[in-house]
This record gives C-alpha cells, structure tokens and sequence, in this order.
C-alpha cells in the first residue's frame, strides 16, 4: 500500500510539473515560479492532491546540496581571484547592507528579538539564483554590464550561506541552555575537526578513488560514487551538528581543480535540476496559503517593501561601480526578490526552534510572493517605464566633427578588431556605438568612439556617409542591422556596405538588399580550428590549406544557392542534402588521388 502510494505521489508530482513549467515559461514567468505554484494547487491548502509537503521537503533539500556541490565544483581558486572585486566588493556591500536594513526594519516593526532580525535580515538579503540566472540568460544579458554584476553578487550569495547555514545549528539554544545562551563550544570544536578530516580526505582519498573508479571505464560505477561523495559528506556535516549544504559545498571545492570536475558536473546535473524542481515544489506544498488568502494587501505590501528596500541597496551600489542609471536600474529589478535560499535557512531556523512557526510561515509566504512579483516588474519596466524615460532623458547622441574613408557602425568585439586593424595602416574612421556601457568601456582604453544609434539618418548624415567609402556593419543585433543596411542603400547609393552576418537567415536578409560582401559569425575562426585539428591529427600542412580553401568555397557557394531557394523549404532541404553529398564525393575523390599518388 505504501509503495502504491510513494508511485501515485511520483506521478501527481512529475505530472505537475510537465504541466505547470511550460506554461509559466511560456508567460515568460519562468519555471521556479510555474513549480511553486504547482506545489500550491496540489498541496494541503490547494486540491489535497499530495499532503505530506513537508516530508517531501526534507528529501527534496538534496536539490540544493547537488546545488550547492555544483558551485563548489565552479569555485576554482583561479576563478575567485580574477572575479574577486566584484564578488568580494559588490557581493558583501549587497548582503551587509541589505541584511542591515532589512532585520533592522523587521525587529522595529515586528518587536522581535536581535536573533530573530539577524536571521530574517540575511536570509530576506539573498536573491534567487536559478531564477535570476535563468531570467537573464533567456534575455541574453548576461554578457552585459548589469548581467555580470548580477552573477558576481548572487555568487557571492551562494558563498554566503555556507557560513549562514554552518553556524545556525551551533547558535540554536539547547534546552536547559536558555539561561546562558552563547554556543556550545563542544559542538564547535567537532565541527571544525570534522572540516579539516573532510578537507584531508577530499585531498588523499577522494582523488586516487576516482582516479581508480575512472580506469574500470565503468560510467555507471563512477555516477554512484558521485552521488555517494556528496550524500556521504553530507551526512558526515550534519551528524556533527552542521549542515548538509556546507559538507556539499565542501565536497565539491575540493574538487574543483581535479580532472574529473567535468564529468562529476554533467553526472550530477540531471539529479540536481529534478531533485530542485521537486524542492520548489514542495516549497508550495508546504507555503500556508491561508495566509495568503487572509491576508494578501498585507503579504504583497511586505513583498514590495523586501524588493524596494533591496532595489535601492543595487541601484545604489550600481551607481557606486559605475553602471548608468538604466543598467543599475536592470540590476536592481533582476534581483531584488528573495530566493530559493532563505527556504532552506528559515526552514532549518525553524526546525531549530531558532524561528517560531508563525514567523517562518510569513516569511516563506512574502519570499515567494516577491519572486511571482519580480517577472511582472519587469515587465511594466520594459514596456511602460523604460520607453517614457528612454523618449524623455535618453542621453544625446555625440556631436561628430570629423569626415572619414570609413564608418563602423558597433564596437563590440567585431568592431573592436576591424578598427585596430585600421588604425595600424593609418586608415581614419567614425566608430558609433549606441550602447552606452560600451561606449564608456571602450574609451577607458582609448578608443575613440562616438555614442549615437547608427539607424538614425541624421546621424550617419553626420557621421559623413555621403562621402565615406566604406559603412562596416559590425552590429550583432540582426533587426538593427538591417535598419541600418535598408537605410544606407536608399540614402547613400554610393557607399559600399560590408556586413557581419549572425547566421544564415540574416546572411540571406543582407543578400535581399543587395549586399554583396557579407562574412557570417564564426565561419571564419571555426575553419581556423578545423584547419589546426588536420594539421594535429598528421595532415600536411599544404594539403590542410587546400581542403580548407576548397571547403570555404564549396560552403559559399552553397549559401548563394540557397539563398535563390530560400522561400521554398522542400527544394532548400533537398538541395542542401545534395550538396553535402557532392562535398563528400569530391572529398573522397581527392583522398583517392592522394592514396594512388
């Protein structure tokens, strides 16, 4: 009867899941908050699908051990020294600040004592990181000023629980001690000795383990004693009244510089990201919704204080790392809600008896709003409050003096080559860049550059493409590229255009213009390392030159092809298995000749 019930508690939960997700991804909500509210409709306080919410919490915490383990396995000694500034800088202003403010404010409001309000202070302090990530990665802003701020705070989030959750259990008061109070200085001594015997141990035992597991070649055998790494420390970290978070985090630090780190990585990551979307779900189970219902002006008021008391700890701390006010603004809403870390902390706060029930309930409920708010805040500032501000206060474009040969519309890294290039052969050109970031960037090194948006006419009026000879389309953006082509062609007959292709639908766009000099993303430099994996594998070197050579001709040639049968995908796809099958032909062609030769 039981295991009937553990499968039919499987299947209510991966149902939910396979349902819930893609619709709220879908929205652009994200998949966190598509688990949370699955685990709200299936749980006690929704349909009564599933009642045993907190049980499954308990084995559902093992999501953010293997969580936890993965980071440790990212924090190589290398990794933490370059990112230190930002991560040290940044991170801990965040979290300090923000842990000030925010347990400060609760325990005047709430009249709870200075334990309380520390705990509260930093476990409101911390963001989410699967969701923030996940957020800015699916908009492609990662790579931008406030996307790697982002990373460098959150990561030092992550670090920050590790300290959080390893003294929690040794500051929770035993009973008889409440008298006293302070910690128990027992428990601390074993904690640390425990610390050091797994710090030896991951260093001349776990290694050599591997080492000998790896040389079976046996994959099953290695992810098993994966797994039986990160649930053996962790065992090992609680037993001794620590947490399992802090044995993981451990493990997997010590590993960082071994050889196996990649694959320890991709053989947890399958465990990892099911066992968290069953955390967050439990996470729902288990959050009071009576709370919610009875009170939901008082629990989203709460909600919108946390985001706005953290939003201006960002913007602030953005405009002290000298990110524009748009940027510390992005910084601000990306991750100001709470995160999936101040579950696991009040949680075990509450397990303690450090928290009261009540409180930890609250919590809980006001950390999960702020994260369903978050998606819709950006959403009202990018469609509402960004265009006024952007048509009210965006920053005028540079006034341009000079006339020159050649105009470089973006200065990115495509730019950035094509202009040293002609700067060595003494060739003036106009560089414009709309992004104000890259701008300010670019000029610390001493690169002289114009902000302004190229698709403008009046600005490349400016810029002097009526006399130039050369407009370089180094814009990644493939809609303002072809602004900027469709632009140039009807205004400027005379200038030539080369454009910089992301793919082939873009490199079939500029073609449509009648652009004849285009060269596509990474065609080039994959050939380049097509060509050194030949030459390393004992090709000769003149005959490398020659396969590549002939290949980029074929592939040319092939695009122009396709280009004519663009508009009809049965003729494209037929044509284009045919043409691969011509390649290989004059490709073993040659080799015969080669062999009989």
């Amino acid at each position: 009867m039981e295991e009937k019930s553990l499968l039919v508690t499987a299947i209510i939960l991966l149902s939910t899941a396979v349902l819930c997700v893609p619709i709220f991804k879908k929205l652009g909500i994200g998949s966190i908050i598509g688990y949370v509210v699955g685990g709200i409709l299936i749980g006690p306080h929704g349909i009564r699908l599933v009642t045993g919410g907190t049980e499954i919490m308990h084995f559902a915490e093992f999501g953010v051990v293997l969580l936890l383990f993965l980071i440790g396995l990212e924090l190589r000694p290398q990794t933490l020294w370059v990112l230190r500034k930002p991560v040290f800088g940044m991170g801990f202003f965040q979290v300090a600040v923000s842990s000030l403010l925010l347990g400060g404010l609760i325990g005047y409001l709430f009249q709870l004592g200075f334990l309380s309000s520390v705990i509260l202070g930093v476990s409101l302090s911390l963001s989410s990181t699967a969701f923030a990530l996940q957020s800015l990665a699916e908009k492609n802003q990662l790579n931008t000023s406030y996307g790697r701020s982002a990373f460098a705070i959150l990561l030092f989030q992550d670090l920050a629980v590790i300290p959080v959750m390893a003294i929690l259990p040794l500051a929770a008061l035993e009973p008889g001690q409440a008298a006293h109070g302070g910690f128990n200085f027992y428990k601390l001594g074993t904690a640390i000795t425990a610390i050091i015997v797994v710090i030896l141990s991951g260093r001349f035992l776990m290694r050599p383990l591997f080492r000998m597991i790896a040389a079976t070649g046996n994959h099953e055998i290695f992810v098993a004693l994966s797994l039986v790494l990160v649930l053996g420390v962790s065992f090992a970290m609680e037993k001794v009244g620590l947490s399992m978070a802090l044995g993981s985090f451990l493990g997997g630090v010590l590993l960082a510089d071994s050889e196996y780190r990649h694959e320890l990585e991709a053989n947890l990551e399958p465990f990892k990201g099911l066992l968290l979307g069953l955390f967050f779900l439990a996470v729902g189970m288990s959050m009071n919704l009576e709370i919610l219902i009875n009170h939901p002006f008082l629990i989203f008021g709460l909600a919108l204080g946390l985001m706005s008391v953290k939003g201006i700890v960002l913007f602030v701390l953005g405009k002290i790392a000298n990110l524009t006010s748009d940027s510390s603004s992005n910084l601000a809403v990306s991750i100001s809600q709470g995160g999936e870390f101040a579950f696991v902390i009040l949680n075990v706060a509450a397990q303690l008896s450090v928290l009261s029930k009540e409180t930890t309930d609250y919590s809980i409920v006001i950390v999960t709003a702020s994260m369903i708010l978050t998606p819709f805040i950006g959403i009202i500032k990018e469609k509402i409050i960004d265009p006024y501000i952007h048509e009210e206060e965006e920053r005028p474009a540079d006034p341009i003096y000079e006339k020159n040969r050649v105009i470089i519309a973006g200065f990115g890294r495509v730019g950035q080559i094509i202009s040293r290039m002609l700067y060595l052969h003494k060739i003036r050109f106009t560089a414009l860049e709309h992004n104000a970031d890259q701008v300010n960037a670019a000029r610390k090194f001493g690169h002289k550059i114009y902000y302004g948006d190229a698709s403008r006419l009046d600005l490349l009026t400016a810029a002097g493409a009526a006399h130039a000879e050369i407009l370089v389309l180094a814009i990644q953006d493939a809609e303002l590229s072809l602004k900027i082509a469709k632009m140039a062609k009807e205004n400027f007959p005379n200038l030539r255009i080369i454009a910089r292709a992301r793919n082939r639908s873009h490199y079939f766009d500029l073609m449509e213009l009648g652009i004849e000099t285009i060269r596509r993303d990474t065609f080039a430099s994959s050939l380049e390392l097509a060509e050194e994996t030949l030459k390393d594998l004992g090709f000769l070197p003149s005959e490398v030159k020659y396969f590549i050579q002939k290949f980029r001709d074929y592939d040319e040639a092939m695009v122009k092809d396709q280009f004519k049968l663009r508009h009809n995908e049965k003729e494209l796809i037929a044509y284009s298995k045919n043409a691969v099958r011509q390649l290989e032909e004059a490709f073993a062609a040659d080799m015969l000749q080669k062999e009989a030769s």
